[in-house]
């Protein structure tokens, strides 16, 4: 595992020298706040390590959550899904030379593969670490996860009110808030919250909608 993380980290900085992957590149930091943020995801979901969930990982970028939890649950099933072909490309790099399996890195828009069959409303778990409001992120997410599955999404600051006013798309989007997690990070003091979604019912057929809208337009 520790040779895995090694590997990624060496990955993540040769090809961030002529892409744009992370502005996090000492070692330290990147233990921090991409490896050990990305993994919180234990304290929203303990049974993490025991079941086998399927997992998608919604606007993943350099592979954050997605990659680092597949190191250290192996048991998950993985889908990472971003909308550049160029970060899909190193995605797969990264998962052939970690070795690792059940685990695949695909390009596209949320918005175009939530009406697909294959992926609508078949994972138990949709992650996210985007930079988005909670609203556009719940378009996004909640019509990939499956009836009793959870969409976590991951926030740096405090955002309360970003919250409540998501609370409508939520519901129409067939999901109800289950729980917040706060914490802080080790050995620092960097704030981070997980609010947990949990899928009620079936995401109407019209949602997502179109690109671009979500994140123009969300449900309020």
């Amino acid at each position: 595992m520790e040779e895995q993380f090694l590997l990624y980290y060496n990955m993540l900085i040769e090809w961030n020298s002529f892409m744009n992957l992370t502005a996090i590149t000492d070692f330290d930091e990147v233990l921090k706040k991409h490896f050990t943020d990305s993994v919180s995801l234990i304290r929203a979901i303990p049974d993490l390590g025991e079941k086998k969930y399927r997992m998608i990982d919604i606007g993943t970028g350099a592979g954050f959550p997605g990659i680092p939890l597949k190191i250290v649950f192996p048991n998950i099933s993985v889908v990472l899904l971003d909308s550049l072909n160029k970060r899909v490309n190193f995605l797969k790099e990264v998962i052939s030379k970690l070795q690792l399996t059940d685990i695949t890195a695909v390009h596209g828009r949320a918005e175009d593969f939530a009406q697909n069959k294959e992926y609508r409303e078949s994972f138990d778990l949709c992650v996210s670490r985007a930079v988005a409001n909670l609203a556009t992120l719940s378009e996004y997410c909640l019509p990939f996860v499956k009836k009793n599955g959870r969409f976590i999404s991951y926030k740096s600051e405090k955002v309360s009110e970003e919250f409540e006013i998501s609370g409508k798309a939520i519901s129409v989007l067939g999901g109800e808030y289950e729980n917040q997690v706060t914490f802080e990070l080790p050995d620092s003091d960097i704030y981070r919250n997980l609010f947990v979604i949990k899928k009620k019912s079936a995401t109407p057929g019209k949602y997502p909608r179109k690109a671009g809208l979500p994140s123009k337009e969300p449900i309020s």
